[in-house]
């Protein structure tokens, strides 16, 4: 079971992220005394990154090779990898 906090910190998210998941049901939590806990399941279950949209620009270079993708990067980086 984690805390909102212990959850943001493992997902790389803010806390009040984690939060309004809880609310807008994409993330399961149950709530002990005033604190909101979290399975870690549901947790990996609502960050599965296939929920991600599409790159909105073109998905090639002027020459021809594939674009990198960005936000992949970005993430992996805020991740330490």
């Amino acid at each position: 079971m984690l805390t909102v906090p212990e959850a943001a910190q493992l997902v790389g998210r803010n806390p009040e992220t984690i939060r309004r998941w809880i609310r807008s049901g994409r993330l399961t939590a149950r709530k002990v005394g005033t604190q909101h806990v979290i399975e870690e399941a549901d947790l990996d279950d609502a960050f599965d990154d296939d929920d991600m949209l599409p790159v909105p620009w073109p998905r090639v270079m002027a020459d021809g090779r594939p674009m990198p993708n960005v936000v992949a990067a970005i993430r992996r980086s805020r991740q330490g990898r």
